[in-house]
């Protein structure tokens, strides 16, 4: 594989969006794990928060925002973040995403633990629209080189390389990938990198999130020797679809936000009693009311319910919902909707500031796989979406600027294959997969104990333990790739929520019910080979 300039994983809003503003300095080369269009990006239903409303402020948004976030959000990250809102979102609008047009230019939605109408949608399939556009630029770009079907295995560093000198800062070049079709692995190399790859929700057994979903990039750069930090707080989103053709499908908080409320299967409202915002309460209090019902009553799940609201405009508002749950034999205007949560998005990630930067020099992020100090121990519904747009932004200026003083990367060594041997069997590889999945689901979910932390350590570090031996005398697969980097994934979150002693936003301990003091804007980071970190979110910054 040629070298090139930028090296961008991962073909989401961040990575595009990266990729479209730096082409016009430099060569890059994006590379996705499996279609370009897999990823979450693609399956984004709500939209992009962002102040454009005559009754909103910027201060209004910011505070919706610490408030969600609980006492963990960086407030200087937060208010860079919502200011430039508006010109981020303008930015897509005139590369062609053809969001829905209202009186204050936008048509504003709603959506839970928002005080005012302030989310930009393309109808209800926002994220698809935004990935179309920004793809069909990208592809249609001179310097931009797109490519399919390659999944990271692991970065290129000084180290491997047998480089690095005494007091000399690691840096990374590039990374190894492989050809899923092939298998064969090959180095790319780059003067820089970005790991645009997402989240992880695939650690647990159900989720939202598509199939690529496995941490990759989290995994890599911690093996790397990046920090992360918040990994503890991974948000459940409260309204899964309860349907055995249709496991991974969300029904968008902008259903609650336009007025769908929850009720139990015998027809009872429940949310006032968990909140006085009631279904538009932070997601993190729906999901924790809807566990809390189904344990009590012993039921598999709760009902959404639109029934009471005009049909007409229910159908005109979500077409592309209201499209597939017919096709599922559902009706959105006249039928109860079987919903639960499920695993939807890691607040936490890769340790950066707002301009992707990293602890390894050569390595930035963007997206969910960062951990920026905006979302804190909760995110507020759609503010992802843009704080992928503003990481972009910020990546691709600071990346420009410093690679006229980068030189050419080294030449890495060729993947070594030597010793190893083709798997017999996928047996064990499948039920390993499953196993970390399963562990996680059941004991590190939306409510935790310190005795279901533990089982879960130690269960994982056995997994780990064999799969790291597979790693090593086996001939990689996609599937072997994606398991360890579950595996360690799901340990990272066992040991941060470990290190947490209090509940916080996503992270719900019925051993330590009670938020703490002591924890007020502080974050669990962890580094290998190193021990617990408590860090001030105030002395955060790179």
């Amino acid at each position: 594989m040629a070298d090139t300039d930028v090296l961008v994983l991962g073909s989401g809003i961040g990575g595009l969006m990266l990729a479209l503003k730096a082409a016009e300095h430099a060569d890059v080369l994006v590379l996705t794990k499996k279609r370009a269009d897999d990823g979450s990006t693609n399956w984004a239903q709500g939209g992009i928060a962002a102040v454009f409303g005559s009754d909103d402020r910027f201060t209004h948004h910011e505070r919706d925002t610490l408030r969600s976030g609980a006492g963990l959000c960086d407030p200087d990250v937060v208010r860079t973040v919502v200011r430039e809102a508006p010109e981020r979102v303008q930015e897509l609008a005139a590369l062609g995403v053809p969001f829905d047009a209202g009186a204050a230019g936008f048509a504003l939605g709603r959506e839970g633990g928002h005080s005012h109408r302030r989310i930009v949608h393309a109808t209800d399939f926002t994220g698809q629209a935004i990935e179309q556009a920004l793809l069909a630029r990208v592809r249609a770009h001179p310097r931009i080189e797109l490519r399919e079907d390659r999944i990271g295995v692991d970065l290129i560093l000084d180290s491997r390389m047998r480089r690095r000198t005494a007091g000399r800062r690691e840096r990374c070049w590039g990374a190894y990938l492989m050809d899923r079709a092939s298998r064969r692995i090959e180095a790319v190399t780059a003067r820089a990198t970005v790991l645009a790859t997402g989240g992880c929700g695939k650690v647990y057994r159900y989720t939202t999130n598509p199939d690529v979903a496995t941490g990759d990039g989290l995994a890599m750069a911690f093996r790397a020797g990046c920090s992360v930090e918040s990994l503890e707080f991974m948000q459940f989103h409260p309204t899964c679809l309860y349907h055995p053709a249709a496991r991974t499908f969300l029904l968008s908080e902008a259903l609650r936000g336009e007025g769908a409320v929850l009720r139990t299967l015998d027809g009872e409202r429940f949310m006032s009693r968990y909140s006085r915002d009631a279904e538009l309460a932070p997601r993190d209090v729906v999901a924790r009311a809807i566990d809390r019902e189904l344990k009590r009553r012993g039921e598999a799940h709760v009902w959404l319910d639109l029934t009471h609201l005009p049909a007409a405009q229910v159908r005109a508002r979500f077409p592309n919902i209201d499209a597939r749950l017919r096709a599922l034999g559902l009706d959105l205007t006249r039928d109860l909707l079987p919903v639960v949560p499920a695993a939807h998005y890691m607040c936490g990630g890769v340790r950066a500031d707002l301009s992707g930067r990293t602890d390894l020099a050569g390595l930035r992020v963007v997206g969910e796989v960062a951990a920026t100090g905006l979302h804190g121990a909760n995110r507020l519904a759609s503010n992802s979406l843009l704080e992928a747009l503003v990481l972009a932004h910020h990546a691709a200026a600071a990346i420009v600027a410093e690679l006229a003083s980068t030189p050419a990367p080294p030449r890495p060594p060729p993947w070594q294959v030597q010793g190893t041997r083709p798997p017999q069997e996928s047996v064990v590889i499948d039920h390993n997969w499953e196993t970390v999945r399963r562990v996680m689901w059941d004991l590190v979910g939306i409510v935790r104990t310190d005795e279901r932390l533990d089982f879960a350590a130690r269960r994982l570090a056995l997994l780990s333990e064999e799969i790291e031996r597979d790693y090593r005398r086996l001939r990689l697969s996609p599937d072997l790739v994606e398991l360890r980097n579950i595996a360690l994934v799901g340990s990272l979150i066992v040991a941060s929520a470990q290190r947490r002693p209090e509940s916080r936003g996503l992270h719900f301990n019925l051993d330590h019910p009670r938020p703490l003091g002591a924890w007020q804007r502080r974050a669990v980071r962890l580094r290998r080979g190193r021990g617990r970190a408590l860090v001030p979110r105030s002395a955060r910054r790179l």
